[in-house]
């Protein structure tokens, strides 16, 4: 496996350590005063200090729910989906679009959820009916 770095900003460090590492589960790696490295599931994303760098794009359709076009997250197995659904629904997370199954019946059936973390920047955490599927056309 090679796994993917992805950059992000944040406009408070500390929202960041909580959400990532507390919330979502994120073990940390190294940090600064201006970045923090989170382990996402094996994939290294790193939320960097960029006050009001941290803004909502655009949104596109899919399904008939209006996704956020710059968005980044992960795929899980279905049981870690429902899991991770259940945690932040504890946790009080006000989803952009809340967890469901869509493209029920079709070759890329998939739960999926979008939520923001504290400086908005949209994640989407989904999980595929069928696995092999999540490149099929």
């Amino acid at each position: 496996m090679h796994p993917f770095h992805l950059a992000f900003p944040v406009d408070d460090l500390h929202k960041a350590r909580a959400f990532y590492g507390g919330l979502l589960g994120c073990p940390e790696g190294r940090s600064s005063d201006e970045w923090i490295d989170f382990n996402l599931y094996g994939h290294q994303i790193v939320a960097h200090l960029a006050k009001g760098g941290a803004v909502n794009d655009p949104q596109n359709e899919v399904d008939g729910k209006q996704v956020p076009v710059r968005h980044f997250g992960i795929v899980l197995s279905m049981p870690e989906w429902q899991e991770m659904a259940d945690k932040l629904k504890a946790a009080g997370i006000q989803f952009v679009i809340e967890p469901y199954i869509r493209f029920k019946g079709e070759v890329g059936e998939q739960a999926t959820m979008f939520f923001l973390d504290p400086s908005g920047n949209a994640i989407e955490f989904k999980a595929m009916a069928h696995p092999d599927r999540l490149f099929a056309k």
